[in-house]
């Protein structure tokens, strides 16, 4: 997809480093950050340069790469999937693709084992890129349904950013958004601030003006009452795991969205590629919830006059802050799952009928 009319992915391998595009900075700063060894890919991750299930997934598999690269014994190697793996713990991807490294490198002790690291790496990432062209492409029959009863405008709710940044290429959510685009299927996107990060503002919005999509920016609590007027014709969102029940788990905030669709009779659906599956977990209560920094909540970043980006405190400084990043959906209030095998039922039953 594009940033300033170029089209980029958001992580590559080139020279010699693995290249990603500094998410913190997004949308006032475009910066190109290498990652030259594996504790810069951990960093990464944490800090949330790289974030989104798929991408996650991505930098890790291609920080096993570079682990090998750095220190190619298998103590150190071993070491660095377990550090990988708890450097943020809701996202399954993380953990998926860790494992797949490993697995595809256990045994491997010749001169090649990095070009095979780094091979694999690059098959994870382009895989993802095919799974959400699909996802796109599955999700179009959605939004081209509504559009053939409605003739007008598709007014599509999303919340924090599925979009391509949290991806390899295309997105979850904006997937299906962008392909009805490219048809010239006319759609508006409610954007969802989504608060502490505001990832739906300066990411989510961001991506869509690149692409010269319309879409408007409103505070996370704005889109029950859109919803009430009839403003919302379907809601699609991203997961950092969906359970073998359909339980979806996600930025915080959705569930209460999800909420707000059933009791106004809105389409909810979750885009997801199948690697976002968690087939072991069987209860959403059992699902490890990330609590993060408390500053993400009590500070900002903007830019200043001088086009400085600044961090401003915006609470009391003795209040108590508790910044959980992601909540639970049930099942029940999911209306369907799109993922890049077609669009299932949010139930056992529906994905195994997608996934045998």
């Amino acid at each position: 997809m594009k940033i300033h009319n170029k089209e980029y992915k958001t992580i590559w391998y080139e020279e010699n480093v693995v290249k990603i595009i500094d998410q913190t900075k997004l949308p006032h700063q475009f910066i190109i950050k290498n990652l030259k060894k594996i504790k810069d890919a951990i960093n990464a991750i944490k800090v949330m340069e790289v974030r989104g299930a798929p991408l996650i997934g991505g930098t890790a598999a291609y920080g096993i790469a570079l682990a090998v690269k750095e220190n190619n014994d298998s103590e150190f190697i071993n070491k660095s999937a377990e550090e990988l793996i708890q450097s943020r713990p809701t996202a399954i991807n993380l953990k998926w693709a860790v494992d797949r490294m490993m697995n595809r490198l256990s045994g491997i002790n010749s001169d090649q084992i990095l070009e095979i690291a780094l091979k694999e790496a690059k098959e994870i990432c382009d895989e993802d890129e095919k799974f959400c062209e699909n996802i796109g492409i599955n999700g179009l029959k959605i939004i081209e349904e509504i559009y053939n009863k409605k003739k007008d405008t598709v007014n599509i709710l999303t919340h924090c950013n599925a979009g391509w940044l949290a991806t390899i290429n295309w997105g979850t959510a904006t997937s299906p958004i962008y392909h009805a685009h490219k048809k010239g299927i006319p759609v508006h996107v409610w954007v969802d601030e989504t608060r502490p990060r505001n990832q739906g503002a300066n990411l989510t919005s961001f991506e869509l003006n690149e692409e010269e999509i319309p879409n408007t920016i409103i505070t996370d609590n704005t889109g029950g009452i859109l919803m009430q007027r009839g403003e919302v014709d379907m809601c699609i969102v991203g997961t950092d795991r969906t359970l073998s029940n359909g339980d979806v788990c996600n930025k915080i905030g959705t569930y209460l969205k999800a909420l707000a669709a059933y009791d106004n009779n809105v389409p909810f659906y979750v885009a997801l590629p199948s690697s976002t599956i968690d087939w072991e977990i069987k209860k959403g209560k059992d699902i490890p919830i990330e609590e993060r920094n408390s500053e993400e909540l009590s500070h900002v970043y903007g830019v200043d006059e001088n086009n400085e980006i600044k961090k401003v405190l915006i609470y009391p400084k003795n209040s108590k802050v508790k910044n959980l990043a992601f909540d639970v959906t049930p099942a029940k209030y999911v209306t369907g799952l799109i993922t890049e095998k077609g669009i299932s039922e949010a139930s056992a039953e529906g994905l195994k009928k997608l996934f045998k």
